[in-house]
């Protein structure tokens, strides 16, 4: 059998030991539903404390560090803050220093990285799993918690294309699967994802905020929005569920997002594309990060926008 046509064979709960790294909001469903559906599932998390929660309510198994999961596995799935964080738990500290998969992973291992990374950076991570046969594919997510929870998160695919449809039974479970291109385009298209998102929601945030003070009900605006062209998940999905209730409880924090605009625009860059909404959105949110502090819910960047 040749190497494209070993790739091209569908992974299955019998031939696969998963590793999966970061047991979080996000994390802890997105496994639960790996478990759910068969596959033998080994997790790891810094937090001792939520390797063994997920393990007394879901099953599978805890790893106590990363060089035993690594030697365990033969597919590690990553869902951790950012790309830096991934690249110290694959490769260690300078010079390898410290826990890391690296050190006990075998040839031949594939790497999911399903966290909100750099894309320039994992391509570089790429290039440097080449030589010890380390196979790397990126595939972050979209719809939250709440997607998490459901199993109807959008999974977006960059890499080899044979290999991702490998791997479409392990990443089936957690959501719906868009390949869209080679490694580091996952990570691309989400952060783009989340600059339109990001910039939707400011626009209707500053919308409401002028309606409110012109005298129309922030309601009835969202209402209208909704009705009309300006419509957008913010304000479909947002506004009367975590904001005009004042809730701010949606889950995901407003320095995340400020994080991947910031990425969103080092693609633009690294693609040569002035992207002058772009950077003025990132300039509104960081404004907002330091005003309203990068652990507040993301709906809080009205708070920053004026008075509701």
């Amino acid at each position: 059998m040749t190497q494209a046509e070993k790739k091209a064979v569908a992974l299955s709960p019998a031939t696969a030991k998963v590793g999966f790294v970061g047991i979080g909001n996000m994390g802890e469903p997105m496994a639960s539903h790996l478990i759910k559906a068969g596959w033998i599932v080994q997790v790891y998390d810094s937090d001792t404390g939520k390797t063994r929660k997920f393990v007394a309510t879901h099953g599978g198994g805890g790893a106590a560090s990363l060089a035993e999961l690594g030697r365990h596995s033969n597919v590690i799935i990553t869902m951790l803050p950012d790309g830096h964080v991934v690249r110290q738990v694959v490769l260690g500290g300078t010079g390898g220093a410290g826990d890391c998969l690296a050190k006990s992973m075998a040839q031949g291992t594939v790497i999911i990285d399903m966290s909100s990374s750099s894309p320039v950076g994992t391509r570089a991570l790429g290039k440097e799993l080449v030589a010890p046969g380390i196979s790397l594919l990126d595939a972050p997510v979209s719809g939250g918690v709440k997607g998490a929870v459901a199993g109807s998160l959008a999974i977006m695919i960059g890499g080899d294309e044979e290999l991702a449809k490998r791997f479409d039974p392990l990443l089936a479970p957690m959501g719906r699967r868009f390949y869209v291109g080679s490694l580091g385009s996952g990570h691309a298209a989400k952060v783009l994802n989340n600059y339109v998102s990001a910039a939707g929601l400011a626009a209707a945030g500053e919308a409401v905020i002028i309606a409110r003070r012109f005298g129309i009900d922030a309601q009835t605006l969202i209402n209208v929005i909704n009705a009309s062209t300006g419509r957008n998940n913010s304000t479909e999905n947002k506004f009367a569920q975590f904001i005009l209730n004042k809730k701010f409880n949606s889950g995901f924090a407003l320095g995340l997002m400020a994080k991947d605009l910031v990425l969103a625009m080092e693609v633009a860059e690294a693609c040569a594309v002035p992207a002058e909404l772009g950077h003025a959105t990132l300039r509104l949110w960081k404004a907002a990060e330091a005003e309203v502090g990068g652990k507040a819910d993301h709906t809080e960047i009205v708070k920053h926008l004026g008075d509701l």
